[in-house]
């Protein structure tokens, strides 16, 4: 055989020269994406754990292994000649530069698919990292970056496209749509604001994932915190989306980061009853508060005088670490003292309206 017998203006020679370097590339794609992958891993994971690396490498594995082996075919196929009977024309372009066109693109996608993968995959290191601290803002903190980082990768494969499959100044692309660009601007502007406060609550952090909180008229516990809302389940157990312009506008009451729970309560006495057994009322109260180890401090006083009712007001702390339900149960407990020493003494308390 001729090796340098010519077929579509290449030699036999260099067509064996590029299929070598192909099958080369395919027999040691898999160890060099291995090492690759490995790389990234120990970057991100300095103590290097045996079986996270080898439940999470293989996510990067495939994409490099396809973005390795079409770069190395491309870069073999540019030093062949091409044709001369495909120099044909399809409307204003030449069959190369469609094909040239066709190759770019298919270059960049691959390129942005192994910057997605290996986001995605550095994010679940991150994420099974976080998840040893007790603290979950590193938690969502992850999963917010990873969903801003994804959004600037597609841009950026956007712009690429344009600018070297069609071939597009992006500068004066972006010129030209800056008119529509502020449009665009405006139009988003509500999407726009709360991207800014996801920011905003991610770095002054007045909620993280997992406090209660009460936020226009809805308490519950924040779930997840993402670029436009937060979504928060109510004690009702439903799920609402609220938005973060919202969540940093509004006033919102952080229940997780109080020092002490309250039990408040205006017990409403008849005009009728004495002074005499409004006082002894209030210090049977007094007496029973004082017997409640959960009770921290209370204040018991005749808060109002009048007319329609005279009002005992009471308020006790105890300590964060009660629980809803104990809370509950103490609130009741002294309510029934207050009803049997009422019926005891016969104390009337005052009708509505």
């Amino acid at each position: 055989m001729n090796l340098e017998q010519e077929i579509l203006s290449n030699s036999i020679k260099s067509y064996l020269y590029i299929l070598g370097v192909v099958l080369a590339t395919y027999i040691f794609k898999r160890f060099v994406s291995r090492f690759f992958a490995s790389l990234i891993y120990t970057w991100i994971d300095k103590k290097n754990h045996s079986e996270l690396r080898k439940s999470h490498v293989h996510r990067l594995v495939i994409p490099i292994e396809q973005f390795l082996l079409f770069l190395v075919a491309v870069i073999a196929l540019y030093e062949l000649k091409f044709p001369e009977v495909w120099n044909v024309h399809l409307f204003k372009l030449t069959l190369q530069q469609v094909i040239e066109s066709v190759v770019k693109l298919f270059f960049i996608i691959l390129l942005i698919r192994v910057c997605l993968r290996t986001l995605e995959f550095v994010s679940i290191v991150l994420e099974e990292k976080s998840k040893l601290t007790k603290d979950q803002t590193d938690d969502q903190l992850v999963l917010f970056f990873r969903d801003f980082f994804k959004v600037i990768l597609y841009i950026i494969g956007v712009l690429l496209v344009l600018r070297y499959v069609f071939n597009e100044n992006i500068g004066n692309l972006v010129t030209s749509l800056s008119i529509v660009g502020a449009a665009v601007a405006l139009s988003m502007r509500e999407s726009l604001e709360n991207i800014i406060a996801s920011f905003i609550i991610f770095f002054d952090k007045p909620f993280t994932v997992g406090d209660l909180v009460k936020v226009n008229n809805f308490t519950g516990t924040i779930e997840k915190i993402g670029l436009r809302s937060t979504r928060i389940r109510t004690q009702d157990k439903t799920y609402i989306t609220v938005p973060n312009k919202q969540m940093v506008d509004t006033i919102v009451d952080n229940i997780s980061l109080r020092s002490e729970r309250k039990i408040e309560m205006d017990i409403q006495l008849s005009v009728q009853t004495t002074a005499s057994l409004i006082a002894m009322l209030s210090a049977h109260i007094r007496s029973v508060i004082a017997q409640q180890s959960h009770i921290l401090s209370s204040t018991v006083f005749v808060a109002d005088a009048g007319k329609q009712a005279h009002i005992i007001h009471v308020e006790c702390y105890v300590a964060m670490q009660v629980s809803i339900s104990s809370l509950q149960q103490l609130r009741e407990k002294i309510n029934v003292e207050i009803i049997e020493f009422a019926n005891q003494h016969q104390i009337q308390f005052a009708e509505n309206g």
